[in-house]
């Protein structure tokens, strides 16, 4: 194959949209590629349309226009058993009277596979997941990261060209997230499948995407890969949304400079001489351990009711320590030329 030739796509959805009455829509005329055997998270606030467009291309959902590719076939109207798709839920939605084994067995039970042959597959997978040893047991005798295991191989028994995941780890305690999240991408890779992941994280989304399409109110902002995404944020929706960085007015229009990347010095300070700035006031003073969070506000805003910082800056307890700040402190922001990100109006 050419070097330069594009990667096929699994999933494509061309001019999605998802009406619910006369209102805005919900998804509005969405166009997407998604690369197959790639990591693929759909990323944003809540009803910003993420889990509407997994649910559309799962077949859970009626699409009102546009149209949802699976390997160049069209499954915009077949149903959700068709499609070559397989769905993992929030909720696991696991049967709570029958064992794992049977659980992950009963989808070949419905298609009418003999339960000798059912059986033996769905001990396979629950091996390939490590839940093989606890195939007798009953989801209520599992703790939450064994259900998303059985969960998974319910899913992976019908043999899917994509797996669609529905926030499938935000029930999950935080430890647990972090060894899950670390499994997916290793399941992920191992199989070769193409994972589509929905989650309002972004720091899941960091951990698992090879590519993140970072939605709001219906429509894509932007899609890349995570260090993309992150260091080149588009706009202003972006920019905040994905975190880490500060969106400073300028008279040449917004940018976005990274918090580990933007200097503080006192109001009087001579080194930062030369570089853009602006006056802001200290408003928290935030020890992490490794680094100090300053959280800081326009002089102007300072008297005003706010519920957040709206600048921050992170510092190494070195830096903190040779140059301390308190709330209240008078201080210049600067940054150099090329920290500096233009962000789109």
């Amino acid at each position: 194959m050419n070097a330069d030739a594009p990667i096929p796509s699994a999933i494509e959805v061309v001019g999605l949209t998802k009406r619910y009455g006369a209102g805005k829509p919900a998804v509005d005329n969405i166009n997407l590629r998604i690369a197959s055997g790639s990591y693929c998270c759909l990323l944003g606030p809540s009803g910003c349309g993420k889990s509407t467009t997994l649910r559309m291309i799962a077949g859970h959902e009626s699409v009102s226009s546009g149209d949802v590719l699976l390997e160049n076939r069209n499954i915009t109207n077949l149903p959700a058993a068709e499609r070559g798709t397989a769905m993992m839920f929030q909720s696991f939605a696991l049967f709570p009277h029958l064992s794992a084994l049977d659980n992950v067995a009963f989808s070949l039970k419905m298609k009418g596979v003999d339960k000798a042959a059912r059986q033996a597959k769905a001990q396979d997978l629950l091996e390939r997941v490590a839940m093989g040893h606890l195939a007798a047991r009953k989801p209520g005798e599992l703790s939450g990261g064994q259900q998303q295991r059985v969960a998974l191989a319910r899913a992976l028994i019908t043999q899917p060209r994509a797996l669609l995941l529905d926030e499938p780890l935000s029930a999950l305690d935080p430890f647990l997230r972090i060894q899950m999240r670390a499994e997916l991408r290793r399941w992920q890779k191992e199989l070769g499948l193409t994972f589509i992941h929905v989650t309002h994280s972004q720091e899941e989304a960091m951990a698992l995407a090879d590519t993140m399409v970072v939605m709001n109110h219906g429509i894509i902002e932007q899609s890349g890969s995570p260090h993309t995404v992150y260091n080149k944020p588009l706009n202003e929706f972006v920019a905040r949304f994905m975190g880490g960085h500060n969106v400073i007015e300028t008279p040449a229009g917004k940018i976005g400079v990274r918090t580990d990347q933007t200097r503080v010095a006192k109001a009087d300070a001579a080194h930062i001489a030369g570089l853009p700035s602006i006056g802001a006031l200290v408003s928290d003073v935030e020890y992490q351990g490794t680094y100090v969070l300053l959280g800081l506000q326009n002089p102007n805003a300072a008297h005003a009711v706010v519920s957040s910082a709206e600048y921050s800056v992170m510092l190494s307890e070195q830096q903190f320590a040779a140059t301390p700040f308190a709330v209240g402190d008078a201080v210049q922001l600067a940054w150099t030329p090329e920290s500096a990100h233009a962000l789109q109006a």
